[in-house]
């Protein structure tokens, strides 16, 4: 189902199994230049237990083509539009504010699952709102310099699980990007789940079982969802 009324177009499924309490949240953010179709097909993949929300990217690019910032290509390579970043931030963090209220999920469960450009956002928002995530997934992304200077603090992410994963032979996003990540993450004191996987730039079979079994595992070791049954 496809929703227009919140800060950002997204697509809603409910949860497969219902629970006695507010359902688990799961939020996907595609990479540039797709939309909120993209991730959403992995849902039937994903724990039922999750009410799975795919929001598209505020930046319109070109027909059904979004993104959260731009990236203009230089002679001194790839520069990102840091204030739309921001912005994406910004939007990101109450459209989260604004799903719990809306759809009646758990506040204090709410995972962020991205991909690429999405995986950049996802860990942004975690380590500037630590608060109000639960988890993180960011496959084929990036840790942005932006988001470990405006990061909340070690104490706030104590313990945070996330979950990297990157393809040994992504050519849009080399996998020395990848290990960058895990080196900066391993800094802080989070609970690092980090993956290579022999891949590209993608979401291949085996790096979405992986996915969705720390997901699963994550939810049970975070998450009250006692009283789950299917539907």
């Amino acid at each position: 189902m496809k929703m227009r009324n919140l800060s950002l177009v997204h697509h809603v499924a409910e949860p497969r199994e219902k629970s006695q309490g507010k359902a688990p949240l799961i939020v996907l953010l595609h990479g540039i230049g797709s939309n909120e179709d993209d991730l959403y097909s992995l849902a039937p993949y994903l724990d039922g237990r999750f009410m799975i929300v795919s929001a598209r990217a505020p930046v319109v690019m070109g027909a059904g083509s979004f993104g959260w910032f731009n990236i203009e290509l230089t002679p001194r390579g790839m520069v990102a539009d840091l204030e739309e970043a921001e912005r994406s931030r910004h939007i990101i963090s109450k459209f989260i504010d604004e799903l719990i209220d809306t759809y009646h999920a758990d506040p204090a469960c709410v995972f962020l699952m991205g991909f690429s450009q999405g995986a950049m956002m996802s860990l942004s928002v975690a380590l500037t709102r630590p608060e109000r995530v639960a988890g993180v997934v960011a496959m084929s992304g990036r840790l942005p310099s932006q988001a470990l200077a405006q990061f909340s603090g070690p104490e706030a992410l104590r313990g945070m699980p996330i979950f990297v994963s990157h393809g040994i032979y992504d050519p849009l996003l080399p996998i020395d990007g990848g290990r960058d990540c895990r080196d900066k993450l391993k800094a802080l004191p989070v609970e690092l789940t980090y993956r290579e996987y022999p891949m590209g730039h993608e979401v291949s079979m085996e790096s979405l079982r992986d996915v969705a079994a720390w997901l699963s595992s994550t939810l049970d070791a975070r998450c009250d969802t006692k009283g789950a049954s299917p539907r």
